[in-house]
């Protein structure tokens, strides 16, 4: 029996990446010794899930995010840098990731450190962690590629690109560590030289490179536990639904709800709006609320595994976590991407003709509702959201993972790879 930590920002959404927390259950019913480590505010969530949780301080992470400008403090020109810089600023704020590493570390010291550490794809400290208690990181829900070089990146890129070096330099010299789990290239990340496991597949990447450590698992459907949320069970079961949602961290753009929930309405779906627990101003919400179409059913959460049977459609910011969840439940999307890795997940569902990638001028301009019809009724996108959801199961998911972290952990994972 091995002995394994799991990371995450305290964020519902990182709970996932595909099959994160799913693979926490997938070890605990194989007899290992699991533990769930990050902020007491989504103990709840995972000790719900069977999975014992433990409660840090700090997790490294910036929580809530650095807030957006009111309108018209920038043009629209300047809205991407924002959103690239807001995503920097909030895994790798220097003071925070320091304060998350030492408790990690602290944790270690007291109660024994694990066989390994398995994070979500972002978690500084816990690259840091791993590194200063001597014991091998996974991460999990995220492949790792080659270097980047200038040519990949565009300049808000490779500018905050030097500048997330330079505060990973600075981290390691106050911590006294080396950074063996950091990529250094042009735009640095967390990157295992173990094990990165990647619950998408390799057809979905259409042939982009990946290094050794990576491993395709798919996904598969998890059946719910327990009985549907009142609000759902209430919603008759021939009724199509459509769900609208931002994810855990970009949640602020709310015209985007609104105009999500308008195209489905229109497609005659009854809109799910998911804003999350970012805090919105009451006002803000009320004014959000007035905006919506009537019927629309405005969650700050949804179980996904409850919810995605019902849909037929997803509009959404292409979080890593919700393109996954509705490819493996074969539901068509529309992507608006609005930083990090939504770019290159908007344009793998394109290659994969499972969605559209928009963008927020296309959003602007109204075109949301016919991309709703298109996506739910071409029969290329049906057939392409079947085939692909098949093609992900008979990978292993979940199961397959937690074997390739058992093997991890005991020093056999040549063997099963």
């Amino acid at each position: 029996m091995a002995r394994f930590w799991f990371t995450s920002a305290p964020l519902p959404g990182h709970l996932d990446w595909g099959g994160l927390l799913k693979t926490a259950q997938a070890l605990r019913a194989a007899g290992h010794d699991v533990a769930w480590i990050s902020e007491k505010r989504i103990g709840g969530l995972v000790q719900a899930a069977g999975v014992p949780f433990v409660a840090v301080e700090h997790s490294g992470w910036r929580w809530p995010p650095p807030p957006l400008p009111g309108p018209g403090s920038f043009v629209n020109e300047n809205i991407h840098t924002l959103r690239y810089r807001r995503a920097l600023d909030t895994w790798l704020r220097e003071d925070l990731v320091a304060q998350g590493a030492e408790a990690l570390r602290a944790l270690g010291e007291q109660i024994g450190a694990p066989d390994a550490i398995v994070t979500d794809p972002f978690l500084s400290a816990a690259a840091l962690a791993a590194e200063a208690l001597g014991v091998p990181l996974a991460v999990g829900g995220w492949p790792a590629g080659p270097p980047l070089s200038d040519d990949d990146l565009v300049a808000i890129q490779r500018q905050l690109g030097h500048e997330a070096t330079a505060r990973l330099e600075r981290l390691c010299a106050r911590l006294g560590m080396e950074g063996i789990n950091f990529s250094w290239g042009q735009a640095p990340s967390v990157q295992s030289p173990h094990l990165h496991i990647s619950y998408f597949s390799d057809y979905w990447h259409q042939g982009e490179s990946f290094l050794p450590q990576t491993i395709f698992t798919g996904g598969t459907v998890t059946p719910p536990q327990g009985d549907p949320p009142g609000w759902l069970a209430d919603i008759p079961a021939e009724q199509p639904l459509g769900l609208v949602t931002l994810g855990s961290t970009f949640t602020g753009d709310l015209t985007f709800f609104s105009r999500g929930a308008e195209a489905i309405a229109r497609n005659d779906m009854i809109p799910l709006v998911v804003i999350g627990y970012n805090p919105i101003a009451p006002d803000q919400k009320e004014a959000l609320k007035r905006r919506l179409p009537g019927g629309t059913r405005l969650l700050n959460w949804v179980d996904y595994d409850h919810v995605f049977p019902r849909l037929k459609v997803i509009v959404h910011h292409g979080g890593m976590g919700t393109t996954h969840a509705a490819i493996v439940h074969g539901i068509p999307q529309v992507i608006v991407p609005h930083a990090a890795d939504q770019r290159g997940q908007a344009r793998r569902a394109r290659q994969a003709k499972v969605g559209l990638e928009m963008s927020d001028a296309d959003v602007r301009q109204g075109q949301l509702v016919p991309a709703v019809k298109a996506v739910t009724t071409t029969p290329l996108v049906l057939t392409a959201v079947e085939r692909l959801a098949e093609a992900f199961a008979g990978l292993g998911g979940p199961a397959r993972a937690a074997d390739l972290l058992a093997a991890l952990a005991e020093g056999r994972l040549g063997e099963t790879a």
